[in-house]
């Protein structure tokens, strides 16, 4: 049964997401700690796009952030031969994106992740998507996606935080990082892990705060506060939400394979379930399926 969240877009339980409106399955939301997790939430099955065409989002798309640092040393490998043993279904297991958007890496398989730092089933989705970075083949690249849908959970403000740590050079070595700032050591938390309950809104964590977490990292903090509030970061803002549009998305976390299949982890059947039918899907673009 659909239960509304005043604040947390989910639970960290065995079905979780982050949804746009709020709509949530499963019961009171328990943060888990990133570095100690060992299952992933799996997000909820967002419903069939509609068949009627969206609005294509901007021709630049907005996520063109390089793998993470762990993901760089992965050893390279071909795409598996594609094989539709019928194991997964379209519109069930995932869903076309219609019209396929572009990409940003061409002669690559790209695979998107959409997520928020700020919504507790990424938090435990990513080192399900961790693994599936460091087991894809070489031909696949990967990018994300922040969502800024959830206003009312500070969301916006991690999307502008990914871009302006995108633009300084930092946002790939601060993935983990950021996840554990939120839901970990609660440096940059929205929620109050400790009452288990949400800070009040002037509680909230501002730029300036994230600033503070990325001076950790060499970036000086008036000039990550100047990127994060300049016209280029408002600008991929923007487009990062037409894209999200466009692309379907209505939950986080979300995969995305090459502008064209649309994914989550409950709709795959779990975290494991996620990388091998992510693995397949890249193999079916590599064949030309």
């Amino acid at each position: 049964m659909l239960k509304r969240l005043p604040f947390l877009c989910a639970a960290l339980l065995a079905l979780a997401a982050c949804s746009h409106d709020g709509d949530n399955s499963a019961a009171t939301p328990t943060p888990a700690a990133s570095s100690t997790a060992t299952t992933a939430a799996t997000g909820t099955a967002p419903a069939p796009a509609s068949s009627a065409p969206v609005a294509a989002a901007s021709a630049a798309p907005a996520a063109t952030a390089s793998t993470p640092a762990a993901a760089d040393a992965r050893p390279a490998k071909p795409a598996a031969p594609f094989v539709d043993s019928g194991k997964w279904v379209e519109g069930k297991n995932y869903y076309l994106v219609d019209p396929a958007q572009p990409t940003s890496h061409p002669g690559k398989v790209e695979v998107t992740e959409v997520f928020s730092y700020a919504c507790p089933a990424c938090n435990s989705f990513h080192t399900t998507m961790d693994q599936l970075v460091s087991n894809l083949p070489s031909n696949a690249v990967v990018t994300y996606l922040p969502a800024s849908f959830r206003p009312d959970e500070n969301w916006p403000l991690f999307q502008r935080a990914y871009y302006a740590a995108q633009a300084l050079g930092v946002a790939d070595k601060t993935y983990d990082a950021m996840f554990d700032a939120a839901w970990k050591t609660g440096e940059l938390a929205t929620y109050d892990l400790q009452a288990g309950k949400p800070k009040p809104h002037e509680a909230w964590p501002t730029i300036d705060d994230v600033a503070k977490f990325y001076a950790k990292y060499g970036v000086d903090p008036k000039q990550f506060v100047g990127v994060a509030n300049s016209f280029s970061i408002n600008t991929q803002m923007k487009r990062a939400d037409d894209e999200l549009k466009a692309l379907g998305v209505d939950s986080t976390p979300t995969i995305v394979v090459n502008g064209k299949y649309r994914l989550t982890p409950a709709t795959a059947g779990g975290g494991p379930q996620t990388i091998e039918l992510v693995q397949w899907l890249v193999s079916k673009e590599t064949a030309g399926k």
